[in-house]
C-alpha cells in the first residue's frame, strides 16, 4: 500500500506566459490554483491521474528511435494521453510548440506525437487506438 495521495510535477520555466498558453490554454489542462503574488507566479493545473514510468537507457533509445527516429529527449519527458494525438500535437504547436515527430503508431496500440514546448520540456502525446 503506498502512502502517496498526489504526484504533482513542478517546472520552471523561463517564459511563464507561454507555458499557461501551452498547458492550460492550447492542451486545456484545468486550472486549479492562482497562487501568484508579488514573490512569483504559480498555477496549479490539473493533469488527471498521474503515473511514473521509469525507463533504463536502451529502453529511452527505443521509443525515441520509435517515436522519432533517434535518440533526442532528454531525462524527462512527458507523456499524456489525449483523446486524439494528432489534434493535439496541432492545437500545442499553434500554441508555441515545436513539431518533434508527427504521429506514429507503435507496436502496443497508440498513436503517438512529439513535439516540444517552448522550454525545450519533450511531450508524447498518445492516444489508445
Amino acid at each position: 500500500m503506498s502512502d502517496v495521495q498526489e504526484f504533482r510535477i513542478t517546472l520552471t520555466v523561463d517564459d511563464f506566459d507561454a507555458a499557461v498558453r501551452l498547458y492550460r490554454d492550447a492542451l486545456g489542462l484545468p486550472q486549479v490554483e492562482d497562487w501568484s503574488s508579488d514573490q512569483g507566479r504559480v498555477l496549479l493545473l490539473d493533469a488527471g491521474h498521474a503515473t511514473l514510468e521509469l525507463f533504463d537507457e536502451r529502453q529511452a533509445g527505443m521509443v525515441d528511435d520509435l517515436e522519432v527516429g533517434e535518440r533526442v529527449s532528454g531525462k524527462v519527458r512527458f507523456a499524456l494521453r489525449v483523446p486524439d494525438a494528432g489534434a493535439a500535437s496541432a492545437a500545442l504547436v499553434e500554441a508555441g510548440a515545436t513539431s518533434v515527430a508527427s504521429v506514429r503508431d507503435t507496436p502496443w496500440g497508440d498513436r503517438n506525437a512529439r513535439v516540444a514546448a517552448p522550454d525545450g520540456m519533450q511531450l508524447t502525446l498518445f492516444s489508445v487506438r
